[in-house]
């Protein structure tokens, strides 16, 4: 079963007090994502991603957004398509980790 994401670049604002990991899981969850899995995903990202590593995979997600006839949502398959698209190998790996690691998989 294919679950959705919200556009990235609103999971990974960093404005505020919130922890990246705790904004992600908490984007996660209004789009429908249980706890659990919205806070493991949230925990590897922050985990496994610089601060601006997370902000450049949420700059590409909202540009794909504009392009998108669904902006508000971004699958998972979406989200590791717009990672791929980046110069840095890294953060494609850690979001086919994560969503293969919390069982958020197409």
């Amino acid at each position: 079963m294919m679950k959705s994401f919200t556009v990235i670049a609103a999971l990974v604002a960093v404005a505020g007090c919130a922890a990246p990991a705790t904004r992600i899981a908490d984007g996660l969850q209004r789009y429908g994502l249980d706890s659990q899995r919205s806070t493991c995903v949230g925990d590897r990202l922050q985990r496994d991603l610089s601060l601006g590593q997370l902000q450049q995979l949420g700059r590409a997600a909202k540009a794909y957004g504009t392009r998108d006839p669904n902006p508000r949502q971004l699958t998972v398959g979406d989200l590791i398509r717009v990672a791929g698209e980046l110069h840095d190998p890294a953060i494609p790996l850690a979001v086919g980790k994560a969503a293969a690691g919390c069982g958020v998989l197409p």
